[in-house]
């Protein structure tokens, strides 16, 4: 399978529903939960008012943002993945057939009444869009939010170096990432950072702070957050997520 297909396949939903709205596994809390609630105290007394959850997967942390914020548009550029968060949105509830093992499933149901987001439902839209290239109706935030993207985008720095023509003055921008680079999802010379550069190491929260500079004040450095990833009852990704939270500067 292609690595631009992996997204739009069946058995990557599942996973990433389970990750998003299943069960907790090996005493990990819930990632996408726990992004929405270090967003929200970064907020520290702002105005909650639009949030952008750019690359929103299967929607957990657009609900939970929806919480506190007016309205959270959610964008992700998979048609899979935004149809469930759709689904979710529209009916309050997605169902799903978890791998096991094998060929074996099991099917599993998730509503937003049992994960106390049930109110939220009318405060998040979903749409499929590209990072890289977003719509112009995509501005007026108070917070952006881009979760496990970064290492993902076939040119990170298309959003790297405009996201801050979305926020609001004195918005956040709030970046997690495990920075797996690959060359499968960016070429080489598109990476942010791990590699040498000048004869030193050159690390992607190095790309960061060079990147977003002229644009924002580093706001909460780095910290880690463990994500897992059930793939079948047997195997599992346990990986950390680097989190750091930026300020935009006024105009």
């Amino acid at each position: 399978m292609q690595q631009s297909a992996y997204y739009e396949d069946d058995t990557t939903l599942a996973q990433y529903l389970e990750f998003h709205f299943g069960e907790q596994w090996h005493g990990e809390a819930n990632f996408p939960r726990g992004l929405a609630r270090v967003a929200i105290d970064a907020m520290d007394g702002r105005t909650p008012g639009r949030a952008l959850d750019i690359g929103c997967a299967c929607g957990r942390t657009s609900f939970e943002l929806a919480r506190v914020f007016s309205h959270v548009d959610g964008i992700d550029f998979s048609n899979k993945f935004v149809e469930q968060c759709q689904v979710m949105a529209r009916d309050k509830m997605v169902r799903y057939a978890r791998p096991e093992e094998g060929a074996l499933v099991s099917y599993q149901e998730r509503s937003l009444a049992s994960l106390g987001l049930e109110d939220t439902a009318g405060r998040v839209a979903f749409h499929q869009g590209d990072a890289c290239d977003l719509k112009p109706e995509f501005t007026g935030y108070d917070l952006v939010l881009a979760g496990n993207l970064i290492d993902r985008l076939y040119d990170p720095a298309l959003f790297l170096t405009r996201i801050h023509d979305r926020l609001n003055d004195d918005g956040l921008l709030l970046i997690a990432s495990p920075y797996t680079w690959l060359e499968d999802y960016t070429p080489r010379d598109k990476w942010v950072g791990g590699f040498r550069k000048d004869g030193e190491d050159y690390t992607t929260l190095d790309g960061l702070h060079d990147m977003l500079a002229p644009h924002f004040n580093l706001l909460l450095g780095a910290r880690s957050l463990p994500f897992v990833i059930r793939e079948t009852r047997n195997k599992f990704q346990y990986s950390f997520s680097e989190l750091t939270v930026w300020q935009k500067i006024s105009s």
